[in-house]
């Protein structure tokens, strides 16, 4: 793995889960981390999808770090919901969290990453960035946004030497899942569909996130890893 020694990142969505393990990993690998979310112990406490949020995390990190690097953009939302009756709200929250939030905060970060000389964006996205299942129709638009997203940016900002990749994770357990893993089971059934015969774990994804950000992957860009033990390939 590279030495991640001053490189200057922000990490959202850092209280817990894979924003926490991702923060945790990049400051043992000697990284600067500015830390955000709604709630919980972090540099900023902000809500990620108001208007002023992305400036104001930029302006906090330069602040604080002297510069930024690279984006971890991890706060997110997933909630069931069938299309028949969908409400509006649901479907706004979502795309408000997942995908307008991580839009404007690269948009704000933008002008920082260009001087870097060694920028690093890296996404959220989700099994669900390539596939579908039923009752996820909000999630998974916004996670197929995500991957989209990555490819543009990663087309747009390679000649400033910015690097962007997303990172699709399987089924990990997190707060965010644990509503859905408390069901006996549909825990069962994805740690067995894993090839590896367990769920992930945070820092599995966290892991992953510090080679992208990483010299080691300098020249890997434009991609969505599917880091789900093989879940997804099984029958």
């Amino acid at each position: 793995m590279g030495d991640l020694g001053g490189r200057k990142l922000i990490v959202t969505g850092a209280a817990s889960g894979i924003g926490r393990a991702t923060a945790a990993r990049l400051r043992r690998d000697g990284a600067s981390v500015f830390t955000v979310d709604v709630a919980g112990e972090a540099d900023l406490q902000i809500d990620v999808t108001s208007a002023a949020a992305a400036e104001a995390i930029v302006a906090a990190a330069q602040a604080k770090m002297g510069g930024i690097d690279g984006l971890i953009p991890c706060a997110g939302i997933c909630r069931f919901m069938t299309i028949e009756g969908h409400d509006d709200a649901l479907w706004d929250q979502t795309l408000a969290l997942n995908v307008t939030a991580v839009f404007r905060l690269v948009r704000a970060a933008l002008p920082a990453l260009r001087v870097s000389g060694c920028g690093r964006i890296v996404l959220i996205g989700s099994i669900m960035s390539s596939f579908g299942t039923a009752g996820l129709v909000a999630y998974v638009a916004s996670k197929h946004a995500v991957l989209g997203m990555t490819r543009v940016m990663a087309s747009e900002f390679g000649r400033d030497g910015i690097t962007v990749n997303c990172v699709q994770p399987g089924t990990i357990e997190t707060p965010m899942t644990a509503a859905f893993l408390a069901q006996p089971d549909l825990a069962a059934f994805w740690r067995n569909k894993s090839a590896l015969g367990r769920l992930g774990q945070p820092e599995d994804i966290a892991d992953v996130i510090a080679f992208l950000v990483s010299d080691a992957a300098r020249f890997v860009s434009g991609q969505g890893l599917l880091i789900d033990g093989a879940a997804m390939q099984q029958p």
